[in-house]
């Protein structure tokens, strides 16, 4: 089996059983082998699995590697096995069957309900297999960024760093390409770039990350160079509306594209699924970058990765403690009166909601009523209200915001769930927002 098959989280697992299974089935040997290094990740990874199996064992197997793999394999014996079971020979009798069509009452509708339902489908539930999938995932999105930094041949990555969840993420997997490559850190340049709503807490956080990692970094301040914008445009500067947000954004990426073209760097994009499944990101802002590695991280999985990186590397498991603890804000907004930061999760609803929306959706193809029904058992402490209008906030906002995606960066595919419009979602830009 010469084959093309990309690589997601927790596909090689499926994929060696699939190859055993079906070489025991057919009582044969089974020769797999996938592309990989050399192939195109624009929006997916390919690892170069090689398997070869026969009579439902793996005789010989190889993945992440570039090169063969060899084993001994009994043909007579397959050839024994195949005399000694005769039906292997006889194949199946059809027969007829009887079809009995049948109506569930109300009572029985409601009984077939599920008592329990995963409030957290894109994460294991075995604490060894989420440590194996959390692994699993930092090196596809590894794999990514190498072979898009060995295709492009450009020495750099540039990296907007806020102290955030998702720029720390896309850090992280950029100080392992570094590594892979056998290349400085410092081929890293991270920029900090406070705005009027940034924090202390997520500067300093930005700033001992940077330090820790051995990257070279800069701080540029935004404030004098919107200030200019806004008067420009004739905006007042006290008015907080989305020009005064949006403006910041944009400032950002222009930033870091032409700091790219100075020293010759990749823009690395930092904005996470969920983010793109609901639109929050600035069109031709942070929605923008050269290669996104995050694309195929929801944010429920973005925290878990970080919380595992930091068991992984315990010299920065304080830094990234930090910044898990740290609410979830994009920082436009100054403080208010009683020093609140702004909440991303105040004005869109809880994270862990949109993902498991966005999951059923995705995967499951459900109507808005039945993900609604399904949640309401996931999170029995979360009130009704907050399930029915996250759910609205979600489906309206995902048709609507479909424009962004349609020209959103490469990134790799890391689950069975994606957003990229060049593979597992081709929605009309102009659909608009559908509410169910």
């Amino acid at each position: 089996n010469l084959s093309a098959s990309n690589e997601t989280a927790g596909k090689a697992k499926f994929r060696r059983e699939l190859v055993r299974l079906q070489s025991a089935r057919s009582m044969c040997a089974y020769v797999y082998a996938s592309s990989g290094e050399g192939e195109s990740t624009t929006d997916l990874v390919f690892s170069g699995h090689l398997l070869a199996a026969a009579g439902g064992r793996i005789a010989a197997e190889s993945i992440w590697q570039t090169g063969m793999i060899s084993a001994d394999i009994d043909l007579e014996r397959i050839e024994l096995e195949r005399i000694r079971f005769r039906s292997f020979a006889q194949g199946v009798e059809t027969k007829p069957c009887r079809r009995i069509h049948a109506a569930p009452t109300p009572s029985a509708r409601s009984a077939l309900w599920p008592a329990k339902v995963d409030p957290a489908p894109f994460i294991p539930k075995n604490a060894d297999r989420r440590r194996e999938r959390a692994r699993e995932i930092l090196r596809m999105q590894c794999a990514g960024l190498t072979e898009r930094l060995r295709k492009t041949g450009i020495a750099r990555v540039v990296i907007g760093v806020s102290g955030g969840l998702d720029s720390t993420l896309a850090l992280l997997v950029a100080a392992a390409a570094m590594d892979e490559l056998g290349r400085p850190r410092s081929d890293i340049l991270g920029i900090s770039m406070p705005g009027f709503g940034t924090s202390s807490g997520t500067r300093a956080s930005a700033e001992a990350l940077m330090r820790g990692l051995g990257i070279e970094f800069r701080t540029i301040d935004i404030r004098p160079a919107c200030r200019q914008h806004f008067a420009d445009i004739g905006h007042p500067e006290d008015r907080y509306d989305v020009v005064f947000e949006n403006a910041q954004a944009r400032e950002r990426t222009q930033i870091l594209m032409d700091v790219a073209n100075a020293v010759g760097g990749l823009v690395l994009g930092t904005s996470d699924m969920s983010e793109l499944a609901l639109g929050w990101a600035t069109f031709n802002g942070d929605h923008m970058s050269m290669y996104a590695v995050n694309a195929g991280v929801p944010k429920t999985l973005v925290q878990y990765l970080v919380r595992v990186f930091g068991e992984m590397h315990p010299e920065l498991e304080e830094v990234l403690a930090g910044v898990l603890a740290t609410e979830i804000s994009p920082e436009l907004l100054p403080p208010d009166a009683a020093g609140r930061i702004q909440s991303t999760e105040a004005a869109l609803g809880p994270y862990a909601l949109h993902d498991f929306f966005l999951y059923h959706v995705m995967k499951s193809g459900f109507a808005r009523a039945k993900i609604e029904s399904l949640a309401a058992i996931a999170f029995p402490e979360v009130d009704k209200a907050l399930l029915s209008k996250t759910a609205a906030t979600l489906f309206r906002r995902f048709y609507a915001q479909q424009f962004k995606r349609s020209s959103m960066p490469d990134g790799p595919k890391i689950g069975s769930v994606a957003l990229s419009p060049r593979g597992d979602l081709r929605l009309p830009s102009d659909l608009g927002p559908i509410e169910s």
